[in-house]
C-alpha cells in the first residue's frame, strides 16, 4: 500500500474535501450520530465515477475506526448492562450481516419515503418532548429491555447493514424512547453497537473487495480525530446539549431524504 498513490489517483482538492468531511463526521457521530450523512454523500460527490459499493465499503472502514474511538471514550465514564449490551450487539450483528447482503438485491429509493416520514415523526417527537433524554425515563423490566432492544437491534443493525447513513441517530433514538435512557447513556451504547454493525457489513464489503484501503485509512485518521473531539464534548455539556444535536442532525436528515425523494432524479 503507498498513500502517495492517493494524490495520484485523485486531486488534492478531493484529497482535502474528504479529510475535513471525515473530521466533521466523526466529530457529530461522536456525539449523536449521523456521521455518514456527512462522510457518505461527501464520497458519493467527489468520487462520482467509483462503484457505489466501493464507496460504502471505504466509508464503513472509516466510519469503524472513529466509532470504536467513540466508544473507548464513553466507556471510560458509562456504567454499561453487559447482558443487554451483548444482546443487542447480537442482534444487531446479524441483521447488518444481512442488510449489507441485501444491497444488491433491494433499491435503497424503495425505502427512502418511509425512512422521511419516521425522520419527520422523530423531529416532531423529540421537539415537543423538552425532557426527552434529560433523565432516566423508564426503568423497565431487564426481560423487556433485552425484547424491545433486540428488535431495535435487528431494524436498525439491518438499515446499517442496507444503507447506514443516520444509523447511530435511529439508535440513539430507540435506546431513548423505547429503553428510557438519558441521551448521553443512549450515545454511549449506541457507538458499542455501532460497531458491531459496522464490523458485520465490512466482512461483507471486505470478502468482495468493495474498498479503497489507502483512502479508507486517510479519512479514518481524520474521523477518528473529530470522534475524540466529539465525545469529549458530550461527556462533558451533558443530555441538553446532546439532544440540540440530535435534532440538528435529525434535521439535516429530513433535507436530504426530503431532496431525494421529491426533487432528485
Amino acid at each position: 500500500m503507498n498513500f502517495s498513490n492517493i494524490f495520484i489517483d485523485h486531486t488534492s482538492m478531493v484529497i482535502v474535501s474528504l479529510i475535513l468531511l471525515s473530521f466533521v463526521a466523526g466529530f457529530i457521530d461522536a456525539i449523536v450520530g449521523g456521521g455518514g450523512l456527512i462522510q457518505l454523500p461527501g464520497l458519493l460527490i467527489n468520487m462520482p465515477n467509483q462503484p457505489l459499493l466501493t464507496l460504502f465499503g471505504t466509508n464503513k472502514i472509516a466510519a469503524l475506526a472513529g466509532t470504536s474511538v467513540a466508544a473507548y471514550q464513553y466507556s471510560k465514564r458509562i456504567k454499561f448492562d453487559y447482558k443487554l449490551l451483548l444482546t443487542i450487539s447480537f442482534f444487531s450483528f446479524v441483521a447488518s450481516f444481512l442488510g449489507a447482503k441485501a444491497v444488491s438485491f433491494i433499491k435503497v429509493e424503495t425505502l427512502k419515503p418511509i425512512i422521511l416520514v419516521i425522520l419527520i415523526l422523530i423531529a416532531i417527537y423529540t421537539f415537543i418532548k423538552k425532557d426527552l433524554g434529560s433523565i432516566q425515563t423508564k426503568k423497565l423490566p431487564l426481560n423487556k429491555q433485552l425484547l424491545f432492544g433486540s428488535l431495535i437491534g435487528i431494524i436498525v443493525g439491518f438499515y446499517d447493514g442496507f444503507f447506514g447513513p443516520g444509523t447511530g441517530s435511529f439508535f440513539v433514538l430507540g435506546f431513548v424512547v423505547i429503553l428510557g435512557f438519558e441521551f448521553v447513556n443512549a450515545s454511549a451504547y449506541s457507538k458499542i453497537i455501532n460497531c458491531i454493525t459496522n464490523i458485520s457489513a465490512l466482512i461483507v464489503f471486505i470478502k468482495n473487495g468493495d474498498y479503497i484501503l489507502d483512502l479508507a485509512i486517510l479519512m479514518a485518521i481524520f474521523n477518528i480525530a473529530g470522534s475524540i473531539v466529539g465525545s469529549k464534548i458530550a461527556l462533558r455539556k451533558g443530555n441538553g446539549f446532546v439532544r440540540i444535536i440530535f435534532l440538528v442532525i435529525v434535521s439535516i436528515m429530513i433535507l436530504r431524504y426530503g431532496y431525494d425523494v421529491f426533487f432528485k432524479s
